[in-house]
């Protein structure tokens, strides 16, 4: 089954997403689907440009309403993946969503540390292609300014961050075993960024999905164990201390064979300069 990692509700949005391509979304009002699998626990502070992106409304208070990931590349402008902004995961568009908001400085999603902050603006990728997943990406502006050292730098095109072989962590509070069992602490995995070659021959178009180089980043183990998985979607690819990807697709999780694919971020870094520029002096 092909997936994406963000978070639907029970019952029939979830076979709906079964039956096409399920992104990394979580799965239940109540739980997540699942952190990164292969992981282990982290503390925010270490990642404080790590969010969640939360609607008690629509998925329920066990999680504080988590159902995808986010990451500040400013103060005011959070990146997640264009795949958690549709109606199927959302039940509604996101400026009706009532209460979305992205939780920021927060370890455990059950307590009460950190900072919740209303969604102000979401703007979707209009190219945004849900046969192969190219183009998936949104970008959040916040009502109000996050902490000055909760952003991170995004890797521009060219950066040897996004070579075959460099190392990367992928953080999330999805499932951290591919079979529901979502964490309510942030975790990461190390992976490596892989050779292309390998995503487009696990991902050669179809019902699978189709892997375009241009715009995505494939990473992951080529034998399998550590990746992400259901409820990490738009989460960060971080290699070398700088942005590269974001959570976006793939089959199972931490299948061998079956490398994650992440939404390339120098692709729409030229892009949300303007806006983040913008967003930053409001």
């Amino acid at each position: 089954m092909r997936r994406t990692f963000a978070r639907a509700l029970a019952g029939p949005l979830v076979l709906a997403a079964a039956a096409a391509a399920v992104p990394l979304v979580s799965a239940a009002p109540a739980a997540a689907d699942s952190v990164v699998v292969g992981g282990f626990p982290v503390d925010v502070s270490n990642s404080p440009w790590t969010v969640a992106l939360a609607s008690r409304d629509r998925f329920g208070g066990t999680r504080a309403g988590q159902f995808c990931v986010g990451v500040a590349v400013s103060r005011h402008t959070v990146l997640t993946a264009a795949h958690c902004m549709g109606e199927e995961v959302l039940g509604t568009t996101p400026d009706r969503l009532r209460d979305f908001s992205v939780i920021a400085g927060r370890t455990d999603l059950l307590s009460s540390g950190g900072q919740e902050i209303r969604v102000r603006r979401t703007y979707v990728n209009p190219a945004y292609d849900k046969a192969t997943n190219a183009g998936d990406f949104a970008v959040l502006t916040l009502a109000q300014p996050l902490p000055a050292g909760a952003v991170i730098r995004m890797a521009g095109a060219g950066d040897p961050a996004y070579l075959p072989g460099s190392s990367a962590l992928v953080y999330g509070w999805g499932d951290v075993t591919g079979a529901g069992d979502y964490a309510r602490g942030l975790r990461a995995a190390r992976v490596h960024v892989l050779p292309d070659v390998l995503c487009r021959n696990a991902y050669p178009g179809g019902g699978e999905g189709r892997y375009q180089a241009a715009s995505m980043v494939c990473a992951g183990e080529p034998q399998g164990g550590r990746d992400a998985c259901q409820g990490d979607s738009g989460g960060p690819l971080v290699a070398q201390g700088k942005l590269i990807g974001l959570v976006s697709w793939g089959t199972g999780c931490g299948r061998a064979g079956s490398p994650g694919v992440y939404t390339r971020v120098s692709e729409i870094a030229r892009a949300l300069r303007w806006s983040v520029r913008a967003a930053d002096k409001a």
